[in-house]
């Protein structure tokens, strides 16, 4: 059973600990790149670490892996938050989707953390809400600017990312591919979205 975890528990104080902190996150880093399956065992052996100071510093697999997303995730918001202070409605919605969507395809961490239903970190939960929020907001602007269409409804947003992402994994040549095919993927629907 998931339970609430604070990042900053997780946050070593010592300067030996908090090389530790770091050091795991290193390497899950590069396995979630690799796209290996992260295990809290696998860690520590990559890592040359015991077993018990990876669990001090991460209880659970699914705190590392989000822990792995945050700064991610904080982008994210934090292009959502300066999309709110643009001046052309259109644009700062068309940017912040293009954000999510380059996250998507270039973030594994990212992935997996978003298409899961409950959140060990209260940090990671407080984030997915922004970012939610933000876009909700940022389409409602476009929509009473006239800039889109509108039919379009905050719940299409996160299906439509979704289905960009998908799209983009399965028909793209490989990695090298992935951003151009999803931006191309992207402005053809920008364009169905723009009145």
């Amino acid at each position: 059973m998931a339970y609430p975890i604070s990042l900053e528990d997780m946050t070593p104080q010592r300067r030996d600990a908090a090389r530790n902190w770091e050091h795991i996150l290193t390497v899950a880093r590069e396995l979630v790149d690799e796209g290996t399956p992260l295990q809290l065992n696998d860690v520590a052996r990559r890592a040359g670490l015991g077993v018990g100071t990876v669990y001090r510093h991460f209880p659970t697999t699914e705190a590392l892996l989000e822990t792995v997303a945050t700064p991610c995730l904080e982008a994210l918001a934090g292009c959502g938050e300066q999309g709110l202070t643009h001046d052309d409605p259109w644009t700062a919605f068309a940017d912040f989707l293009t954000k999510v969507v380059e996250s998507q395809v270039s973030d594994p961490a990212l992935v997996k953390v978003a298409a899961t239903a409950h959140d060990v970190l209260p940090r990671t939960t407080e984030l997915k809400a922004q970012i939610l929020d933000t876009g909700a907001e940022l389409l409602a602007r476009a929509r009473d600017a006239g800039a889109v269409r509108p039919d379009v409804d905050d719940a299409d947003l996160v299906p439509l990312m979704c289905g960009i992402a998908y799209a983009t994994y399965v028909h793209s040549a490989g990695p090298a591919d992935r951003l151009p095919t999803a931006r191309r993927y992207l402005d053809t629907l920008l364009r169905g979205l723009h009145t």
